[in-house]
């Protein structure tokens, strides 16, 4: 080994420059390979940790669902009407609330006037309102057999639309967008108002939210405001609700079976996760619900 270094020493300085020289870039090469594989494996980590996080949130939106469902089916007789609650498992926490669909107005079931109601209070004038209800109606309304009824898909062809009304009930909230008639920025409006499952034609005064209550008719702006004002009130008013509102065929105390819950998870990450999730409670067998639509909204 010493004569080895001796020869090396012996070398012209010009050739052990350029040996040094290789040896640093050999090692620049191999600290550029350690980064990457270093992001590499950041990256990898992370996006299992992303992959994790959404496993689990399927699995606490499923928890809060049942516990929505327990506290629905605790009064068969007298189920309520909306609910909230929080909890924390494992690595987040979970605020919840729940929500009868009785407390938006079906498409499927609401009269002319429950209609005309909101997109009036939304800001359609009078005529346009009433041409909407219109419209809507005329969507989910099987045409006669022998023609006495006026033909709604003649105004579809006469708008140059290649499709006509479906003549039967809406499957889904988003098939309102075909409607004929309905000014987009009116339907965005509408949309957190409306439902397919609720299956009622009344509305529930006690869940559903100011414009929904205003949509009923008869519904002054003092009489809007004394609602608010009683249900706020826990039993008592809801008992004086009865006595004032109990002639009205459009305003009800009652919470029909499908439920919308809502789930908002806080990982202890930083991420976000929204859960929306319509259920219709069954009475007896295995089950206690069947989900109806689910929807997640992720907020990194």
């Amino acid at each position: 080994m010493l004569a080895s270094l001796c020869s090396w020493l012996r070398r012209p300085a010009r050739d052990r420059g350029f040996i040094i020289v290789a040896v640093l870039w050999i090692l620049a090469a191999l600290a550029t390979l350690a980064s990457i594989m270093s992001i590499y494996v950041i990256n990898a980590a992370s996006g299992f940790a992303v992959h994790d996080e959404r496993l689990q949130s399927e699995a606490l939106t499923r928890a809060a669902i049942e516990l929505s469902a327990y506290q629905i089916a605790r009064d068969r007789q007298a189920p309520p009407a909306s609910g909230s609650f929080v909890f924390r498992m494992s690595n987040a926490s979970i605020a919840t609330s729940f929500v009868s669909e009785a407390a938006r107005i079906d498409i499927n079931a609401a009269p002319k006037a429950l209609l005309r109601g909101l997109f009036f209070g939304l800001g359609a004038a009078p005529a346009a309102a009433d041409n909407y209800a219109d419209r809507i109606i005329g969507w989910r309304t099987q045409p006669a057999p022998d023609g006495s009824s006026s033909d709604e898909g003649a105004l579809y062809r006469a708008a140059g639309l290649t499709y006509g009304p479906r003549g039967a009930p809406y499957q889904h909230i988003g098939e309102l967008a075909l409607v004929l008639g309905i000014p987009d920025f009116l339907l965005e409006r509408a949309l957190p108002y409306l439902t397919v499952y609720s299956g009622q034609s009344q509305i529930n005064i006690l869940a559903a939210p100011p414009q929904v209550v205003a949509a009923v008719p008869g519904m002054t702006p003092e009489l809007l405001n004394y609602v608010l004002g009683q249900r706020a009130l826990g039993r008592e008013g809801v008992e004086q609700l009865v006595a004032q509102l109990g002639q009205n065929p459009l305003a009800s105390l009652a919470a029909s079976k499908s439920y919308r819950v809502t789930s908002r998870i806080s990982f202890d990450s930083g991420r976000r996760i929204t859960s929306e999730v319509v259920i219709f409670m069954l009475e007896g067998g295995v089950e206690p619900y069947r989900v109806l639509t689910w929807r997640d909204d992720i907020d990194g």
